[in-house]
C-alpha cells in the first residue's frame, strides 16, 4: 500500500512530464495508459495540491496542457522510494532474475503500442508494464472474439464451467474473483446467448447451477484457438522460450509463489 495522497496515476503523469512540458492531457493519458476521463481526474487534483499548472491549448481551446511545478517535481522526488518499495513488494516472490526477465517480455508486447518518449521510470515500472499489457490483451482479444458474440470476461467464464463443471453463481465468482452483479451480467448474457442455462440444484432447490449448453463447447473451442493465435502474436507460439516464460512468469506473479 501506499501512504495517504500518493496516486499511482498522479505519480505516472509527474513522470511522464519530466523532459515534455508542456504537453496535452490527451497525450498523457496515451502514454500512461488511462482513459481521458481518469487523466482528466488527475490533472485536476493535481492543480489543486499546486503540482502542475493545468491551462487551455492556445491552438484548441477544448484541451488542456500540464507543466510539472517545482512542488510537482519535489513530489516525484519524495513519492518514488515509496513507489520503488511497492514495485519491490509485487515482485519479491520472482527473484531479481526473473523480475527483470518479465518486464523485458512485457515490453516486448506493448513496445508498438508505446510512445517513444515514454520515460524510463515507467518502463521499468512491472505495474505499468503489466497494466499496458492488459489493455492490449483485453482490446485485441475482444475483437477477435466479436464473430463470436462474446467478450473475453464471457470467455473465462465459460472456460471456468468447462473445466470445473456446473457451478452456482456465487461459486463462479468466487472462482473468477468478481462481483455477485458482474457475474449476473455475465451469466445473463451467456443465457440470452444459449450458451448458459440455469438449473436448480438436486439437493437445494433453493439454488441454481450453471451449465454449458451444446453450443457453448463449440463456441470455447473456437474461442481457445483465437486466444492461442493472439498469445502468438505477442510472444511466439507455445513452444519458444518467450512464450513459455511469460506464461510461467505471470502465473509466479499472480499467485505469488516464491519461485523453485
Amino acid at each position: 500500500m501506499l501512504p495517504a495522497g500518493i496516486d499511482l496515476h498522479a505519480y505516472g503523469t509527474l513522470v511522464a512530464l519530466a523532459d515534455l512540458e508542456p504537453q496535452s492531457q490527451r497525450s498523457l493519458a496515451d502514454m500512461i495508459g488511462v482513459s481521458a476521463t481518469t487523466l482528466t481526474s488527475v490533472a485536476q487534483t493535481l492543480q489543486r495540491d499546486a503540482l502542475v499548472k493545468r491551462v487551455r491549448n492556445p491552438g484548441d481551446r477544448r484541451s488542456y496542457s500540464l507543466t510539472r511545478t517545482p512542488a510537482g517535481r519535489s513530489a516525484v522526488r519524495r513519492w518514488a522510494p515509496h513507489v520503488d518499495r511497492l514495485e519491490h513488494r509485487l515482485t519479491a516472490t520472482l527473484g531479481s532474475a526473473d523480475a527483470a526477465r518479465l518486464r523485458d517480455l512485457l515490453v516486448q508486447v506493448v513496445a508498438d503500442q508505446l510512445d517513444p518518449r515514454t520515460p524510463a521510470a515507467l518502463l521499468t515500472s512491472t505495474a505499468f508494464l503489466v497494466t499496458r499489457a492488459q489493455q492490449r490483451a483485453h482490446r485485441d482479444f475482444a475483437a477477435a472474439l466479436q464473430p463470436l458474440g462474446i467478450e473475453p470476461r464471457h470467455f473465462g467464464t465459460l472456460r471456468a464451467l468447462r473445466v470445473v463443471g456446473p457451478a452456482t453463481q456465487h461459486e463462479l465468482g468466487t472462482l473468477l474473483d468478481v462481483s455477485p452483479a458482474t457475474v449476473v451480467q455475465i451469466v445473463d448474457h451467456l443465457e440470452q446467448r444459449g450458451l448458459v442455462t440455469r438449473e436448480r440444484d438436486g439437493t437445494d432447490r433453493r439454488v441454481h447451477r450453471l451449465h454449458l449448453t451444446p453450443d457453448a463447447v463449440e463456441v470455447v473451442a473456437r474461442a481457445t484457438a483465437i486466444s492461442s493465435t493472439c498469445f502468438q502474436a505477442w510472444v511466439g507460439s507455445s513452444s519458444s522460450r518467450d512464450h513459455q516464460d511469460l506464461v510461467r512468469l505471470l502465473r509466479l506473479l499472480l499467485a505469488g509463489t516464491p519461485p523453485a
